[in-house]
């Protein structure tokens, strides 16, 4: 199964101290801004989401569709195909795609340990 780009999306408490903290780390603003209150920031090919104010929680994000520059790949296993696919192993999901659709679209569902694990395609 092909999960795309992989990113860890932190709640953060003050968007400007974690900023300047993953800089120090070598990260460097990849997209987003503290105007909209959530950074995405890139270390060659990690990627690190912070969000504040927007979730509880710390969650991993899989891209389908997408390489760790956001740029489009060939082939990629769809949101809905994915969803099917963990459905089939009866994994539960909170929540769930129309699979009667199509385009962008994200779902849901935590590992054996709470941890929260979004699959969000954009194209």
């Amino acid at each position: 199964m092909k999960l795309g780009a992989f990113s860890v999306s932190l709640s953060v408490k003050d968007l400007k101290t974690s900023k300047s903290f993953y800089e120090n780390l070598g990260f460097k603003v990849f997209a987003g801004s503290l105007e909209q209150n959530y950074l995405i920031m890139k270390n060659e090919n990690a990627l690190i989401g912070l969000f504040q104010g927007m979730f509880q929680g710390n969650i991993l994000t899989f891209n389908p569709g997408w390489d760790e520059n956001a740029q489009n790949v060939e082939a990629f296993d769809d949101v809905r195909t994915i969803q099917r696919h963990l459905k089939d192993k009866e994994i539960p999901l909170s929540s769930e795609v129309d699979e009667r659709t199509s385009g962008p679209a994200g779902f849901m569902f935590r590992d054996p340990d709470g941890n929260l694990i979004l699959i969000d395609q954009h194209r």
